[in-house]
């Protein structure tokens, strides 16, 4: 072999070998985070989700990768935006906020592994074939929202015993609010009041829920699981405060942020079981094979300076079924 020859074969296998390795390395994954939600009030449960990928071996902009979407409560704008997130062709996707995320990601991909947090029923909405044995490409973290609006009722009905109306807030553009004004008026007929329905899914629709309440004479109002009122939780408080209306919200944060009575489970903690379940499924696991996860842990929380600035006496009974009492 001529010398020359040998020198640019040489070179051919020098130059090749780096593109050989490189080719070899693996891609990072990323996440594709789609939340009916906004990122001003999501901070806890961000930081939950990246504990629980932590705990299952991924670190953020180490080894993985994650990409936001927020849809800030329009879920007109769900669609759009976890088509961009198929378009980068994220690994997986985690579905925050509720139905309408949730419902956008599964209508968008067949194929791309999904974890989910934040509905009811996901049997009922068709979300997974069963919570055991989930099937296709869809598991996550569950909660007993339908359950809670009994709950939320008669926690209003035991706080205003000689109450004969409360109302009750729905989102008409979620998927759920139909069942959940359905399970509130059966609460209400079992406890012999009358409940109210009101409607809102935009700013305008929230300040005219609450001028309505005087004219329905309600002395409670319930509002449940939603990520428009997620979204806009300081300013649904400040209503209740301004309108002086005693409400119980379905997260602690409500109760935090002034609002007097919350019960529900920890958001926290689905988030973080669902980093835990999108870690598993980075890792080599398949979505039908992890079952929904349920909530096992429920919270009373109650604002004292609340509930005397809106000249009420929590019943002792009450009181001491509180998990947690804010002065």
């Amino acid at each position: 072999m001529r010398r020359r020859a040998f020198v640019t074969i040489l070179g051919s296998v020098v130059v090749a070998l780096p593109l050989a390795a490189r080719a070899q390395q693996p891609v990072m994954p990323v996440i594709g985070f789609l939340s009916a939600r906004s990122p001003g009030e999501s901070g806890d449960v961000v930081a939950a989700f990246r504990q629980g990928l932590r705990e299952a071996g991924f670190v953020e902009g180490q080894n993985l990768g994650i990409a936001f979407r927020w849809a800030e409560g329009r879920y007109d704008r769900l669609p759009a935006l976890v088509a961009e997130l198929v378009g980068l062709r994220v690994t997986l996707l985690f579905a925050a906020g509720g139905p309408p995320s949730i419902l956008a990601a599964k209508a968008a991909t067949s194929t791309i592994p999904i974890v989910f947090t934040g509905t009811g029923d996901p049997v009922g909405l068709g979300i997974v074939a069963s919570l055991n044995r989930p099937g296709g490409n869809v598991t996550g973290m569950s909660f007993f929202t339908m359950a809670l609006v009994a709950k939320s009722v008669g926690l209003l009905k035991e706080l205003r015993p000689t109450a004969t109306a409360i109302t009750y807030l729905v989102n008409p553009s979620s998927p759920s609010a139909k069942i959940q004004a359905k399970e509130a008026q059966a609460a209400a007929r079992a406890l012999g009041i009358q409940l109210h329905v009101l409607n809102a899914s935009t700013d305008d629709d929230l300040d005219a829920a609450f001028a309505a309440l005087a004219k329905l004479r309600s002395v409670g109002l319930a509002i449940p699981a939603d990520a428009f009122f997620d979204s806009h939780r300081e300013r649904i408080v400040a209503l209740s405060a301004r309108h002086a209306v005693p409400a119980i919200y379905p997260w602690r944060d409500y109760v935090v942020a002034g609002g007097l009575m919350s019960y529900g489970s920890s958001l926290t903690d689905s988030y973080h079981g669902a980093g835990i379940y999108a870690g598993r499924i980075l890792n080599g696991e398949k979505p039908a094979d992890l079952p929904v996860q349920q909530p096992t842990k429920f919270e009373l929380v109650i604002n004292l300076k609340t509930a005397k600035a809106l000249g009420l006496t929590i019943p002792p009974a009450l009181l001491l079924r509180a998990d947690e009492v804010i002065r």
